[in-house]
């Protein structure tokens, strides 16, 4: 179906404004933007309490997370990987998004600051997004806080999750009691047909992400690995119960399509969902009306999983 009206108005606001394509920018030009748009989010929700903590990764250098409590006992701890390509993004663009997902969800909400690209290349943010696993599940542990762990994001950020999750399978690491993948980025191949479909050439475009793709891993052999391109992991058995959630008319549609029946091929338990006439970035964009009825979903998904259920 065609997109939304308020997804054709963001849109056409945008067009007004003028200014380049992402593929035509640099990154300082596009993180710009990207703190444009979260200006734009209107007010966030309170929430109880807030604990920032800076955390050293084994290189010397440091990332930051961001830990949001709603009010009354959490039920869960959700890591959230934000997207941006791997290049733009900052935790303070997504804390009103974090706020959001703990209010209406009840669980504490860690929102992880990983180094991005070009600064940062492959496969830093990989290993950022994991130690930052660690870490929560380490705080947790310190503080005798027992919860389960979500891990979540969106884009580049569900990349992050997939790789994730994975990892914490394969090292014995962190238990994961679920993910929670917003149309993620899943391999990098520009040919799928939502790739090519000039209906989806939007916010997001295909040169958009191949110049994502050429900021993160320049090394064309090096995006087959699993740990860039998820989607091409061996065996993706025994990995968490994962919701999946997609647009329309999205670059990434056919990718995170792919992944959902993957998942679903080696048993694991997955609600996948496709949002007609939404366009990548709706979940994010929390102006647009859809983006609140994808974090009902979340919620609704995170009740029914992890409320125990009766004999």
């Amino acid at each position: 179906m065609a997109l939304d009206a308020a997804t054709s108005a963001f849109l056409a606001e945008m067009a007004k404004a003028g200014g380049k394509q992402i593929h035509e920018m640099t990154p300082a030009e596009a993180r710009a933007l990207g703190a444009t748009l979260s200006s734009m989010y209107g007010p966030a929700p309170d929430v109880a309490r807030v604990e920032d903590h800076t955390i050293a990764t084994p290189d010397g250098g440091s990332i930051r997370i961001r830990i949001l409590f709603p009010e009354g006992t959490p039920r869960a701890m959700m890591i959230y990987y934000h997207g941006g390509g791997w290049v733009i993004g900052a935790l303070e663009e997504f804390d009103n998004l974090g706020r959001r997902l703990a209010t209406r969800t009840g669980c504490a909400v860690a929102l992880v600051d990983y180094r991005l690209a070009p600064e940062h290349r492959y496969p830093t943010a990989a290993d950022d997004a994991y130690l930052a696993l660690e870490w929560v599940d380490n705080y947790l542990k310190s503080n005798n806080l027992s919860m389960p762990i979500i891990v979540a994001g969106d884009s580049a950020g569900g990349n992050l999750t997939a790789v994730v999750a994975r990892r914490a399978r394969d090292r014995h690491g962190p238990s994961i009691a679920m993910q929670i993948l917003v149309y993620p980025v899943t391999d990098a191949s520009f040919d799928r047909p939502s790739y090519l479909a000039p209906e989806n050439q939007l916010l997001l475009t295909r040169e958009g992400m191949i110049w994502f793709w050429d900021h993160y891993v320049p090394d064309p052999a090096r995006r087959e690995e699993p740990d860039a391109s998820p989607l091409r992991a061996d065996d993706l058995s025994g990995l968490p119960p994962a919701v999946v959630i997609l647009a329309e008319h999205d670059v990434l549609l056919d990718e995170g399509e792919a992944y959902a029946q993957r998942l679903m091929a080696a048993g694991v338990s997955v609600e996948s969902k496709c949002y007609e006439g939404q366009m990548h970035g709706f979940f994010t964009l929390l102006m647009l009306p859809r983006s609140n009825d994808a974090i009902e979903q979340i919620a609704n998904a995170i009740e029914a999983h992890l409320t125990p259920q009766s004999a």
